[in-house]
């Protein structure tokens, strides 16, 4: 349940969270499942953070269009939960993921050529070996098929600690390392991991992008049914009523109690920050701020669906703003009024500070030419932009950075583990968990004792 009335200042919970993005839900439905009394406050009117969905005209829009990545024939790698797809993480498992089931579509030297995933009555094929028996595709002849499919295959294959012991070097040049020729590389690499990582110069670690080719490799990209907020709204649903208060700004905090712009001081026995980076480092002096890559949303909509099918579509020759696109409504027709369509288009790197006006101008004219038709007038219905979407992840990268500042004060988000959902909700996990070591309670908690050790 979300906003309940201010509690008096003399109420006493054992942890308060600060921020309900996924991260700080994560950690709250961590805590409550071991007995412990949380409460979460966030100082915006609505729950979710970057994950929020905004309702316009009927319309479900996604602040932040992330892809997520599921494959439920996979187990999690025990201690690296959270580094590949969602299914299994603490919470989500009712999530209902729509796959964008027909792939990619890469924009090519004019061409349009197709990454897809294909079945078999055994299960999915990994997206290496359709690569490997795909009839036309962006990386060139067989060769380089071959090459691009055994760097796929290698990863698919490889356990997740093993491949974090690799040497670490920023994306761009580990690829050019690799001995893969250039075609398959700007072809096809760099605008899907441009679309995973979120950064168009592929800055990132080499061992964050091995984990998100890894995942793609092996699984399938989704959308959560509803929007993003489904994934924040499922967690809270959980949580006992009451415990997410909606409204309240945090302004300090320390080991013992949280101080809110609207209600002084809020005691307590530990505090988990679990808000943005920047907002983390001002609560937390001495915490590192990372770079950010930015990104805009431009959610458009349409008289017609200019692309019949769920996949997303890349553009290799960098035509225009855009990094990506998809027809979302059709992956999930419940994020539009019946019979409306609409486009959701990423803009990254450097094109993202645009203004809004040039950015759609230009943004309209590559999405013309990715879709095959006329852009001009379709109506935008909402434009996001977040200067600091994404913490950076330059090497060398600390997948799992420390979430236990001192006993009693905790910090987690996307900037501790891999800037990520998965990374957001693991580390929400591992905050609680450090707060329930420093409690001495065991997995199973033990309020009583507590409450106890609290009087």
């Amino acid at each position: 349940m979300l906003s309940s009335p201010a509690r008096h200042e003399t109420d006493r919970t054992d942890v308060i969270v600060v921020g309900a993005g996924v991260a700080g839900l994560a950690a709250a439905r961590r805590l409550a499942d071991a007995g412990v009394s949380v409460s979460v406050l966030e100082a915006a009117p609505y729950i979710g953070g970057r994950m929020a969905t905004d309702r316009v005209d009927g319309f479900r829009l996604d602040r932040a269009a992330q892809l997520l990545t599921s494959y439920p024939e996979l187990r999690r790698t025990p201690g690296l939960d959270g580094l590949d797809g969602l299914d299994g993480l603490d919470g989500l498992d009712g999530l209902d993921l729509r796959p964008l089931s027909q792939g990619v579509l890469v924009h090519l030297g004019g061409r349009s050529q197709r990454y897809a995933e294909a079945r078999t009555a055994r299960g999915p094929l990994t997206a290496a070996r359709v690569l490997a028996s795909a009839a036309r595709s962006p990386l060139g002849g067989a060769l380089d098929q071959a090459r691009a499919s055994a760097l796929l295959n290698r990863l698919a294959a490889m356990p997740a600690d093993r491949l974090l012991a690799r040497a670490e070097l920023p994306t761009a040049d580990a690829l050019a390392a690799r001995g893969l020729p250039s075609r398959t590389v700007d072809g096809f690499l760099r605008p899907l991991l441009t679309a995973l990582l979120s950064d168009p110069e592929l800055t990132t670690s080499s061992r964050c992008a091995d984990l998100a080719l890894r995942t793609f490799a092996r699984g399938r990209l989704c959308i959560p049914a509803g929007g993003a907020s489904a994934v924040p709204e499922l967690l809270a649903a959980a949580l006992p009523p009451g415990t997410v208060r909606t409204g309240v700004r945090a302004v300090s905090a320390s080991t013992t109690s949280v101080e809110t712009a609207e209600h002084g001081q809020l005691p307590c026995r530990a505090v988990v920050v679990a808000t943005g980076a920047r907002k983390a480092a001002g609560l937390l002096p001495g915490l590192r701020l990372p770079r950010f890559h930015p990104v805009t949303v431009l959610h458009h909509t349409a008289d017609a669906a200019p692309l019949a099918e769920p996949v997303l579509v890349l553009d290799a020759d960098r035509r225009g703003p855009v990094s990506y696109t998809a027809v979302i409504s059709e992956a999930d027709p419940s994020r539009t009024p019946p019979g409306r369509v609409l486009i959701t288009s990423v803009v990254l790197g450097a094109a993202a500070r645009e203004p809004l006006h040039a950015l759609d101008k230009a943004a309209r004219t590559q999405l013309g030419e990715l879709y095959g038709t006329q852009a001009d007038g379709w109506q935008l219905l909402a434009a996001h932009h977040d200067p600091e979407a994404v913490p950076a992840m330059r090497a060398p990268h600390d997948l799992q950075r420390p979430v236990r500042v001192v006993g009693g004060l905790y910090v987690c988000g996307d900037h501790r583990d891999t800037s990520t959902v998965q990374g957001a909700l693991v580390s929400g996990r591992r905050a609680a968990e450090a707060a329930l070591r420093d409690f001495g309670l065991g997995a199973a908690g033990a309020p009583a004792e507590l409450r106890a050790a609290a009087a």
